[in-house]
């Protein structure tokens, strides 16, 4: 659901390329972009996060009863994460692989915390801490240099190399300073151990009273959501959009756990798409070259031509394509090409 979401937006977004003048528009496209961004905008990313750290205390702990201590075993992997990133970042100036390689190292620190520092550190960060200490000060950090860099990398996109130069120059540190203005560093590293804690307390097993938690969350997201669907946020936007975010991101999740284990049609159908998933990796990569292709000016040049719906119905048919190819892949082999190069370079030079 994550990776099929992120690739749907980003399509509507044209990968951050901005149009001066759409050639083909249909009057949905404002219905379909608002509902869009309610559903998906800030919300898959931060599914992805909480895996992310889910990710982290699995592999964590599978070395921890071998007697192994994986600290250095994952930095090492922050790194390959990081190499990866700078490779995305060629073709999809708004990668997302090089800021969490540099947040996942502070999920080392994490895992020798014990559950109630980790709790209190975890609800610290969801509470948007900065921009709380914007608000009681005056302080708001300088987006400006932001701003800029997205006029740079607006105008970097007419040939694949200008475009890869531009994106390296350009595209890391803006995402960087957009994630840092937005409230998305503290927000993402806080979902990391979230994940991490939804780990340890085994959230996602059917067992004790598990889904009994799992409907509390449903019905408090609920709550908030449906609140801050009709509460203007006004000046405090940039606080409380974060969290309402949070709010719809715990209520997708709510559903799909429940469901998970409530119906067994659901659990047969999404049971069929986890390889999907579990090539999230490959999926990125590969929705950044398809993406730039079609919309960037180096590509089809997409992104002035096509209007807010039919961009989603070209996400939507890239879904299925990657769909399609992986599938032919997941058919012979247990992990996607990147995911299978990945684990072997992050256990090179062990037994």
């Amino acid at each position: 659901l994550a990776v099929a979401g992120i690739i749907l937006f980003h399509s509507v977004e044209h990968f951050n390329t901005f149009a001066r003048g759409i050639k083909y528009t249909l009057p949905c496209d404002g219905t379909v972009f608002s509902v869009l961004q309610a559903l998906l905008s800030g919300k898959m990313y931060g599914i992805f996060a909480i895996l992310f750290g889910l990710s982290f205390f699995i592999m964590r702990d599978n070395q921890e009863q071998k007697g192994r201590d994986f600290s250095l075993r994952f930095a090492w992997r922050m790194v390959l994460l990081f190499l990866f990133g700078v490779l995305n970042v060629c073709f999809y100036d708004g990668d997302i692989l090089i800021t969490y390689a540099i947040l996942g190292l502070l999920l080392i620190p994490a895992g020798y915390l014990n559950n109630r520092w980790l709790w209190a550190i975890t609800i610290i960060l969801l509470l948007q801490p900065l921009e709380i200490y914007s608000h009681l000060t005056g302080w708001h950090p300088d987006s400006g240099w932001v701003s800029m860099g997205y006029m740079k990398l607006m105008q970097g996109h007419d040939t694949f190399w200008h475009s890869a130069a531009t994106n390296l120059r350009y595209g890391i540190t803006t995402t960087l300073g957009w994630f840092w203005t937005h409230g998305r560093i503290t927000q993402t590293l806080g979902l990391f151990y979230l994940g991490l804690l939804f780990g340890r307390l085994r959230l996602f097993y059917n067992e004790g009273s598990n889904l009994k938690i799992w409907r509390v969350l449903l019905v408090i997201s609920a709550v908030l959501v449906i609140c801050g669907a009709f509460v203007p946020f006004g000046k405090y936007d940039d606080l409380i959009h974060p969290m309402w975010n949070l709010a719809i991101l715990i209520l997708i999740l709510s559903v799909a756990v429940l469901l998970w284990y409530r119906f067994d049609g659901f659990k047969k159908v999404f049971g069929k798409l986890g390889f999907f998933g579990r090539m999230s990796l490959t999926n990125y990569l590969l929705q950044s070259i398809l993406g730039s292709f079609i919309f960037y000016e180096w590509g089809l040049s997409m992104y002035n031509t096509l209007g807010t719906t039919w961009s989603a119905l070209v996400g939507i048919a890239m879904i299925v394509f990657q769909y399609w190819l992986l599938k032919l892949w997941a058919d012979k082999h247990e992990r996607g090409p990147l995911e299978g190069l990945w684990r072997q370079l992050t256990w090179i030079g062990s037994k």
